[in-house]
């Protein structure tokens, strides 16, 4: 039976393989995601942030470490939720326990939201926007990321636990659920094409500032090999955009 996000990941065996595949060498997360992500937040220094669907919170404790402010995660996920509090441990870094369709965001609270591969499990993200607009002050950023939907539109010709040696980019337009089996378990995810997550922002009033594909930079890689491989189709999509003043 496939499962939701949140719940997906408090399925015991998901979890494992997820913890697994997080401390490989070259993850895909590390190598290209989260560099792009670092570079389009900057500064950080004095910023109250918000993170969407927070994960392990490893994030959290580096942007304190880098002068953050403050910085709230939000997850869904029990077990997740367990991890990142016990990563923020001894910091000022807050988790809550909650899904961010169901959190009511404060207004005018924070200066930078940011949701890390979150988002593509959410049916309806018009109200996330909606939401993170209201949370955020004048001139306040969002910025997230999401599986590119080159990924999303169709995982055909993939064997969960095999090395993908080629991709189909099939059914891009027809936009919606997809069920897809990943660690050990079945999950739904929501596929939108670029020019969906470009209209969602505008039609919650952001002012769009930067749209990456988290280019693989070699400096970010031990194996070349992998480098390579990374370079053959793109794995994200993060948008950076503005709350105007």
């Amino acid at each position: 039976m496939e499962q939701a996000g949140s719940n997906f990941y408090d399925d015991e065996v998901v979890f494992t393989n997820y913890i697994r595949h997080r401390q490989r060498v070259d993850t895909p997360n590390e190598t290209l995601e989260k560099p792009v992500m670092i570079d389009l937040i900057q500064p950080i220094t004095g910023k109250r942030i918000l993170d969407l669907g927070c994960g392990d919170a490893a994030i959290g404790r580096e942007l304190l470490q880098y002068g953050a402010a403050s910085y709230l995660g939000i997850e869904g996920s029990q077990k997740m939720a367990a991890v990142a509090t016990q990563t923020l441990a001894h910091t000022a870094g807050q988790i809550i326990m909650q899904t961010i369709e169901h959190w009511t965001y404060p207004h005018a609270a924070f200066d930078l939201v940011i949701a890390r591969l979150a988002l593509h499990y959410v049916a309806d993200l018009a109200p996330i926007c909606a939401n993170v607009f209201h949370a955020l002050a004048p001139a306040g950023q969002f910025v997230f990321s999401v599986e590119h939907p080159v990924i999303t539109s169709c995982d055909r010709g993939w064997t969960a636990g095999t090395l993908r040696q080629d991709w189909v980019v099939d059914n891009y337009f027809t936009t919606g659920l997809r069920v897809t089996d990943w660690l050990g378990g079945t999950v739904q995810k929501y596929h939108r094409t670029v020019e969906d997550y470009f209209h969602l922002l505008q039609e919650a009033g952001f002012l769009i500032g930067n749209l990456r594909e988290a280019h693989p930079q070699r400096q970010h890689f031990h194996d070349v090999q992998t480098y390579e491989r990374r370079k053959r189709i793109p794995l994200f999509l993060i948008l950076a955009a503005r709350k105007p003043i």
